[in-house]
């Protein structure tokens, strides 16, 4: 379940919204994979779809994980007590 939003524009997408600030193309997937977030009870909820490719982060990001939407874009989030926290949709390679 998401707790909360690091990002008012990701809050967005996940209610069905369009971001101007976010690349229209990438926005239907976010949306998708935003909701598989929302329907996890576990972190191991989101090891599926592979497409997921579920991450430890590290470095600046330590404590954070991640699953891809593309190549280039992210959905990052804290994992506390069974809930996403700070969620945000974020350029993985700036």
């Amino acid at each position: 379940m998401i707790e909360s939003f690091a990002s008012a524009e990701t809050e967005k997408v996940f209610h069905g919204q369009v971001s101007r600030k976010l690349p229209r193309d990438i926005q239907r997937t976010a949306r998708r994979k935003l909701v598989y977030l929302q329907d996890a009870e576990d972190l191991q909820d989101l090891l599926a779809p592979p497409g997921n490719r579920l991450e430890k982060l590290h470095g600046d990001r330590a404590g954070q994980y991640s699953i891809r939407i593309n190549d280039q874009w992210r959905i990052c989030f804290r994992w506390e007590n069974g809930q996403a926290v700070d969620v945000e949709i974020v350029d993985y390679h700036r």
